[in-house]
């Protein structure tokens, strides 16, 4: 039975996994706080961490019916993230680990984003992950628990952060992805030709900066906006965007000979994705695993599941080895 925290940005996460599959996954969001400041703020994000992550520690714990003296492991996301954020989480987790004397699991924010299509359903190797956030827009070959190559990434926004500059950009407030996700419903997603970075370029690498500098010209081109003109710009960049996550992607599973592609992280949550993916998948034999929608944006769940993989071999006591690292690859060695 495992004990997971995730405090890697701006939600406060705890989750309870027991080993017969059954789970407690809360998640406290800051949306409300941070979305007047246009973004999140590191070091009140961290602030309300601390203010909150006890009482939602508690609350987990009653509604699994279990008691702290029952839990196995506990489990924290290290890195990456927002340092003053992981800082609480980490610090929490290694107060208990010491109090209650259970070994603690250092868990890699990514990969817990890696291995969350998976959660409830037998993993199969290799298998590419695209993991698609505010933060990351990177291409894995998974070869093992522990075995990743990055194959593409991009090369400077992500696409979630393009998501939330072009909702800035046309007054749709933040977080960007649901609002664009919705609005994109009525709009025309071909009235404007949106460019894709590195459409034509060979690798897997991705692009995202353009997009910005595009919907700001045509903003300021078109003057006022009406609601039509919003939900057509939106409709089009999110077309645009999620067809060159699919292009390149399922070109390099053909290239690495894999029939399975996993997606998450916070992105994997657009409808628009889920629905194109799954089709262009179906159309190349290609397995598209998405995650539960509990389990697209950041949650402790899915730190509990990457924990329960090899929990002997990487959880530790010597809680002096246990750091929150901002900036972690994927597979370096955590402890």
């Amino acid at each position: 039975m495992i004990l997971a925290f995730d405090t890697s940005c701006d939600d406060t996460a705890v989750a309870v996994l027991k080993d017969n599959g059954d789970y407690v996954n809360l998640i406290a969001s800051q949306v409300e706080v941070h979305s007047s400041l246009g973004g999140v703020v590191p070091e009140l994000a961290a602030r309300k961490h601390a203010e909150i992550i006890a009482a939602l520690t508690k609350e987990a714990i009653r509604e699994a019916q279990i008691d702290m003296d029952q839990i196995d492991f506990l489990a924290a996301t290290v890195g990456p993230g927002l340092l003053p954020s992981l800082l609480v989480g980490v610090a929490f987790a290694k107060a208990l680990a010491y109090s209650h004397n259970i070994a603690l699991i250092p868990v890699h924010h990514i990969e817990g984003h890696i291995f969350a299509p998976f959660f409830g359903r037998d993993i199969t190797f290799p298998f590419l992950s695209l993991v698609v956030s505010g933060g990351h827009t990177h291409l894995f070959l998974v070869e093992g628990v522990g075995k990743y190559q990055i194959i593409g990434k991009t090369l400077d926004d992500a696409v979630g952060e393009a998501f939330d500059k072009v909702a800035r950009l046309l007054g749709l407030g933040y977080p960007g992805g649901p609002v664009i996700d919705r609005l994109s419903k009525t709009g025309d997603p071909y009235r404007f030709k949106v460019p894709q970075g590195l459409k034509h370029e060979k690798g897997y690498n991705f692009s995202f900066s353009g997009v910005k500098t595009y919907v700001k010209n045509l903003v300021n081109s078109m003057g006022g906006l009406s609601k039509s003109d919003v939900s057509d710009i939106a409709a089009s960049f999110q077309r645009a965007s999620i067809d060159i996550l699919i292009e390149k992607t399922l070109k390099a599973a053909k290239e690495y000979d894999v029939s399975i592609v996993s997606i998450s992280g916070g992105v994997s949550a657009n409808s628009y994705l889920r629905e194109a993916f799954v089709e262009a998948g179906t159309k190349y034999g290609i397995d598209v695993v998405l995650p539960p929608s509990e389990m697209t944006t950041d949650n402790a769940l899915m730190i509990a599941y990457r924990a329960s993989f090899m929990p002997d071999k990487e959880a530790t006591s010597r809680l002096c080895l246990v750091e929150a690292k901002p900036s972690i690859r994927v597979g370096e060695g955590l402890i």
